[in-house]
């Protein structure tokens, strides 16, 4: 990723995900159900053709940082959202473990 590319996630609630533009186009997103006060990311994907830019890290963050603002708590069902979470502890506040009875009920 080059100093001016621009990236900006948006929500768009009517699909139940996030998006992450680049330079205007959308290059990965991740997927959420709502459950209980709490926003569970179920799947995350990235253009493979634009892996390894670490694009992935900058949707999960823009991601989590709307979870936060909207008073919400984060679940991460999906590989990715619990393996940045892990990394970065930025969110403790608002991440919760997925209990056995939500990963049931999915």
């Amino acid at each position: 990723m080059s100093d001016n590319t621009e990236t900006e996630v948006v929500h768009q609630p009517e699909g139940h995900r996030y998006v992450l533009e680049v330079d205007g186009r959308e290059v990965g997103f991740t997927g959420y159900t709502d459950r209980d006060g709490k926003r569970v990311f179920l799947h995350t994907e990235i253009d493979p053709a634009e892996g390894g830019k670490g694009y992935g890290s900058i949707l999960i963050k823009g991601a989590l940082t709307a979870v936060r603002e909207e008073g919400l708590k984060a679940v991460g069902i999906c590989p990715f959202v619990e393996a940045y979470v892990k990394k970065h502890h930025d969110f403790d506040d608002i991440v919760e473990p997925a209990s056995i009875e939500l990963r049931a009920s999915l």
